[in-house]
């Protein structure tokens, strides 16, 4: 088992310059332009007291989050199950790690800061539509950010469409999480899940 530093470090080479170096402090253009190609993130955030971690995706139209300035990146909250991991977490441990998206890249880009949850009004009507206007935004303070190589994706080939699963090797989520509970009744079948879904972004995107 490796309990030490100095034992994990003896089992690989040490990193080339390159991936020390690239490491950025702020958004450069090259950042900027790959955050307004992404239509997905992942959000990890900790909570206090030894709370466990949580990873939470966010997505949205290319271009859903927007950075004013180099050093700022402004995430909607489109809303979810209410749950509020991510966002009570933020409450205790301003700490976020973002890893942003392209479809079709294999390289991702990693972003590092501290946030801020705002609900004042010039804040979300920043991201208001029609419909749609969000309860708040994450204000992202950016004090790290690198894109990161290939590899990971290449590997799970996850663009490929040779790589796809048809949906159906599992039951549905409803099925699933019926099944956890406990719950007898016929859950809602796929088919009227994904059309409600589809609904609500619809609405909230203004289509």
């Amino acid at each position: 088992m490796i309990t030490s530093r100095e034992q994990l470090q003896q089992l690989y080479a040490a990193p080339a310059e390159r991936a020390l170096l690239k490491q950025q402090l702020e958004l450069d253009r090259y950042c900027l332009r790959f955050i307004a190609l992404s239509p997905f993130l992942v959000m990890a955030t900790g909570g206090s007291n030894g709370a466990l971690l949580d990873a939470s995706p966010r997505g949205g139209k290319p271009g859903f989050v927007k950075a004013p300035d180099a050093n700022t990146l402004l995430i909607p909250d489109a809303g979810g199950n209410n749950r509020l991991d991510s966002l009570s977490n933020l409450l205790d441990d301003p700490r976020v790690g973002l890893l942003f998206f392209v479809p079709g890249f294999d390289e991702t880009l990693r972003v590092n800061g501290t946030a801020q949850l705002r609900d004042e009004a010039h804040y979300t009507a920043l991201f208001a539509g029609e419909h749609f206007r969000p309860k708040l935004v994450l204000e992202i303070r950016v004090q790290e950010a690198y894109l990161h190589c290939a590899k990971a994706l290449m590997r799970s080939r996850l663009w490929s469409a040779e790589a796809q699963v048809p949906r159906n090797v599992m039951p549905t989520l409803n099925q699933i999480i019926q099944s956890q509970m406990g719950i007898g009744t016929a859950p809602e079948p796929q088919e009227l899940m994904v059309a409600r879904y589809s609904a609500l972004i619809a609405a909230e995107q203004g289509k």
